[in-house]
């Protein structure tokens, strides 16, 4: 075999552009290896690895076909053969083939397209002879449901080169050889017509066996395809003999006419000549059609008429003859001018240009694959007999009078006409089918993924295919595909959920959208999905694994006309993620090879967008997922306030919006409200920084305008230590652009200050329904540093609303901000006091669907008092002895609310404090307990100077007080206020 690939096999075999490297193991013994794989698979054992994934998928189909190795045979069949074309084209790449391979002991086989040998070719003795002994002779049957795996059959089934040796072979019969095939497809409809077979001893097999017969393959293709240019060309010069020769012109060496008598060809650009080829092929696929009109821009009309050619050796086609009506330009030619030859348009894409006999038209592609155009638009001239033939349309041209044939051509002007296209019928209606699968792919391009959300993207699929490339298409995923996560290896079992389901009507008896399949291992959908290959089966009811999958449900399928389906494997990046398949039934004609390859390229874009919106959604999910541990969980319990909360995250990217419910010392709370500009990881991150530093800063019991300067300014330091802002590719990737709006509310006075930081202003909605956006001054966002923060002070009456909210509730796209506060303005005055309520009615309103593109959170806090009856205060002389007084009005004080339990520690720990602030402070001193959800003991004085925990040594008369203090209480702190401080502790309730 060596041999044969150092020298060429031929002038017929050329080399290939774009070798595929197949790897491909030399068989094993027939003792181990591939033999003992053989019969675990026949016993039912699982393989994986041991088998090369085609050769066990023809196995399936083998035993699934009900074959048995020790009973397959070759049985001969009547009447193979193919049409003289084909052999013509074969015959010399097969003998060139045949000598090149006369040395190696290998036989050169011809089989037709249903798997039936016709010709065997040259090989040894001894591989003759084991040849004729199993009966691999002309008219031997090797398709693989016949006689199992093998190179001819497989190749057939698996519609690709295909190598096997050995024990690979299914049937016992077919072991001692190692064969290679190869199918032969029609270049212009993409059938498969043939396969080129190399079959030799299994000892001298070499899968280099497959790339000569690929070879040979496409050399027989190139030829079919240089036949039908021969001829068009011989019905090229047919016409215009007949046509030069009715008008008195010779032919060749002819004089075209001179100027001012040429035709309007001349003024059509290369828009107007694309536009008429088109309707011309569909006028030569049509055979009952011969007459037609276009209107082109400029107000000109073209007359399109087909008349039947026939050339010299008898090959039949049909001429498209243009005529140019109205608009600008020459006059039109006068009766008896023919049409010059140099308006005659060469191959779609390419510009006019004159016809030559001797220069072959321009190709199609040779790579098995329906062309664009495939038969080559050259012209031909009327037959003897002439005439429009018998299926003219009723409506005549403006220049046809009554006449047909070739007498009314010549009294009626036909002169002016002009050759546009010739072909054959058939040839021509493959162009048409070709142009509008290419329009059906440039339409899923522009269709499909127009979104990222998987099972958008899986109903446009349906949407497309279906009723221009089939009656019903299905699209099943696994669910880790819908949550975004990394598809599985399919495995027989695997749960699969239908998407999306496009039909033309619905009563199919096909699984519904949303149901949950298994598919069973022999089906269609299976195949595809373990063996990533697409499954055709033109006949459906012939289909033996795909009625497995639910005999009753097959056959109402049936029953209701789906008569044909093609399944494609999803696959994009490596990964399976899916299946979809396409059904026929009101079409009448069945897939066919060319529609499996333009079912594969659907899949394959959609497989693209599919995995596109996974990966999107498997990241959106992650951000959403860290955003959602940064914000609070649960409902805050606080007896100040009464919190309802919403957060929406964004349709297309997560932003940093957050919302808190921060518990502050003397009953208070505060609520915080932001936004960080910007979607995704960073902006989720950032979030959580500015969080977590609002958390740490109000456990100092910072004034708020304070808190916000001091938030600022680590915005800025952060900026700047991180290199964001000095960065230029890094820009806008800083924290800049994050807002904050913060409230503190005190129980006890009542009162409320807010201050914020560039963030949309908030509401207070009083018990009676009155709404006041609070006017507080503008500022700039975070992270500019410098700008001094203010405050606004309002005292709202017992039950109001405070609404916080981010800039998403009232912005959007349609809506500027003015109007979105007016609305929210109307629906607080009418929505209910409980703040769930309002949260429902804004959203409501506002936000009927989720938000496209920012995030939302919007808080709602009621109000609430806290009574005289649960406060009790007393100041303090500077008197050393007013210590016991404050002892005995505490106990007294807890007795009566009836919390005795507290009132040794609370005794001690009031004694402490006031000690401390008579000791080391100056200024008033009041002591203030506070029964809420804790006990709180505060103690003010008019000093600014902060007690300090510290362990004291052991010769210390002094300095655990607050340690004392520390271990007795839940916690402790310090408040600074304008005229002071405040020390206060906490104790939970019994």
């Amino acid at each position: 075999m060596k041999k044969a690939l150092d020298r060429p096999s031929g002038g017929a075999v050329g080399a290939l552009p774009h070798e595929e490297v197949i790897l491909v193991p030399i068989a094993w013994d027939d003792i181990g290896g591939l033999a003992d794989a053989h019969e675990r698979f026949l016993s039912g054992a699982p393989l994986e690895a041991d088998v090369r994934g085609p050769v066990l998928d023809s196995w399936k189909r083998c035993r699934l076909a009900g074959l048995e190795p020790h009973r397959t045979a070759c049985p001969h069949v009547p009447g193979p053969g193919l049409d003289d074309r084909f052999l013509h084209a074969a015959e010399p790449v097969l003998g060139d083939l045949t000598v090149s391979l006369d040395e190696m002991g290998v036989t050169v086989v011809l089989c037709d397209g249903e798997g039936r040998v016709v010709q065997r070719r040259g090989g040894g003795r001894e591989l003759l002879r084991c040849l004729d002994k199993v009966s691999f002779t002309p008219g031997c049957d090797v398709s693989e449901s016949v006689s199992g795996t093998n190179g001819v059959g497989t190749a057939l089934t698996g519609r690709r080169p295909f190598y096997v040796a050995g024990r690979e072979h299914f049937a016992d019969f077919l072991v001692p050889f190692a064969c290679a095939g190869a199918p032969v497809r029609d270049p212009l409809s993409g059938r498969i017509e043939a396969v080129v077979d190399l079959t030799c001893l299994r000892k001298h097999g070499d899968p280099a066996m497959l790339r000569l017969v690929r070879e040979a393959a496409r050399s027989i293709e190139t030829r079919l395809l240089e036949q039908a240019t021969e001829r068009e060309r011989a019905l090229l010069a047919a016409y215009w003999r007949a046509r030069h020769g009715a008008l008195g012109w010779s032919w060749p060496g002819h004089t075209p006419p001179g100027p001012g008598t040429g035709h309007r060809s001349a003024e059509l650009g290369p828009v107007d000549l694309a536009l008429l080829r088109e309707k011309a092929e569909a006028l030569i696929a049509s055979p009952e059609h011969t007459l037609d009109e276009v209107v082109l821009p400029g107000g000109r009309v073209a007359t399109l008429r087909c008349r039947p050619v026939t050339a010299a050796a008898g090959g039949t086609g049909v001429v498209v003859e243009a005529r140019i009506r109205g608009g600008p330009g020459p006059a039109a030619a006068g009766p008896g001018v023919p049409a010059p030859p140099r308006a005659f348009p060469a191959t779609a894409g390419t510009s006019p240009s004159a016809p030559s006999p001797a220069s072959p038209p321009v190709a199609p592609g040779t790579d098995g694959t329906p062309p664009a155009a495939p038969h080559t638009p050259v012209t031909a001239s009327p037959s003897a007999h002439g005439g429009d033939g018998p299926h003219a349309r009723a409506r005549p041209g403006p220049d046809d009078r009554g006449g047909s044939g070739r007498g009314g051509a010549e009294q009626g002007g036909d002169a002016g006409g002009w050759p546009l296209l010739v072909g054959e019928t058939g040839v021509s209606r493959l162009a048409v089918q070709a142009r509008r699968r290419l329009e059906l792919l440039h339409d899923a391009a522009l269709n499909i993924g127009s979104t990222l959300d998987v099972t958008r993207t899986a109903e446009e699929l349906a949407e497309v295919a279906v009723p221009r490339f089939a009656d019903f298409t299905a699209i099943d995923l696994p669910g880790s595909v819908l949550d975004g996560e990394e598809p599985e290896p399919f495995r027989a079992g695997t749960v699969l959920r239908r998407v999306a389901l496009g039909a033309v009507h619905k009563d199919s008896s096909l699984y519904d959208v949303g149901a949950e399949i298994r598919f069973a291992p022999l089906t269609p959908q299976a195949r595809s999905m373990d063996g990533r290959q697409p499954v055709l089966e033109p006949v459906l009811a012939e289909a033996g694994g795909w009625l497995t999958q639910d005999p009753a449900r097959s056959e109402r399928i049936l029953a209701a006309g789906i008569h044909s389906l093609i399944t494609v494997p999803l696959q994009a990046r490596g990964a399976t993620l899916g299946v979809v398949s396409f059904y026929r039934s009101a079409k009448p004609a069945p897939f066919e090879d060319d529609d499996l390859a333009l079912a594969q390229e659907l899949a394959a874009r959609a497989a693209i967008c599919i995995d596109n919106a996974r990966r999107y959604t498997r990241e959106h999910n992650t951000v959403l997922a860290l955003q959602r541990s940064l914000l609070p969980r649960g409902r805050p319990e606080e007896n100040a306030v009464d919190v309802a909360f919403r957060y929406l995250p964004a349709r297309t990217g997560v932003s940093g919006d957050w919302f808190d419910v921060i518990p502050l010392s003397g009953a208070r709370v505060a609520l915080v409200v932001g936004d960080v500009v910007g979607h995704g990881l960073h902006a989720v991150t950032t979030m959580g920084r500015l969080r977590t530093a609002v958390h740490n800063f109000c456990s100092l019991d910072m004034p708020a305008d304070d808190l916000l300067a001091h938030l600022d300014d680590l915005v800025c330091r952060l900026d700047r230590g991180e290199g964001w802002m000095t960065e230029p590719s890094h820009q806008g990737s800083g924290i800049i652009g994050a807002t904050c709006l913060l409230a503190v509310y005190d129980p006890v006075s009542r009162r409320c200050t807010f201050t914020h930081a560039g963030h949309p202003r908030p509401a207070v909605v009083a018990p009676d329904g009155t709404v006041t956006f609070v006017d507080l001054p503008p500022t700039p966002p975070l992270g500019l540093g410098g700008t001094p923060f203010e405050t606004v002070e309002l005292e709202p009456a017992e039950g109001s609303r405070l609404v916080l909210y981010t800039d998403g509730l009232i912005e959007r796209r349609s809506q500027d901000a003015g109007a979105g506060l007016d609305t929210l303005r109307t629906v607080l005055a009418r929505a209910g006091q409980a703040p769930e309520d309002t949260c429902e009615a804004v959203l409501g309103a506002l936000l009927p669907d989720r938000p496209d593109d920012d995030d939302v959170v919007l808080l709602v806090a009621r109000t609430h008092a806290l009574g005289p009856e649960r406060v009790a205060q007393w100041d303090l002389p500077e008197d050393p002895t007013v210590v016991s007084r404050a002892r005995a009005a505490v106990t007294a004080q807890l007795a009566a609310w009836g919390l005795d339990e507290l009132a040794f520690t609370t005794e001690l720990v009031a004694s402490e404090l006031v000690t401390n602030a008579l000791r080391h402070a100056t200024g008033p001193v009041r002591l203030r307990l506070l029964w809420d959800r804790a006990l709180v003991c505060e103690v003010s004085d008019g000093s600014s100077t902060s007690p300090r925990l510290r362990r004291a040594r052991s010769e210390d008369e002094g300095g655990r007080g607050l340690f004392l203090v520390s271990q007795l209480t839940e916690r402790w702190g310090t408040r600074y206020t304008a005229d002071g401080k405040v020390i206060w502790v906490e104790q939970p309730l019994p």
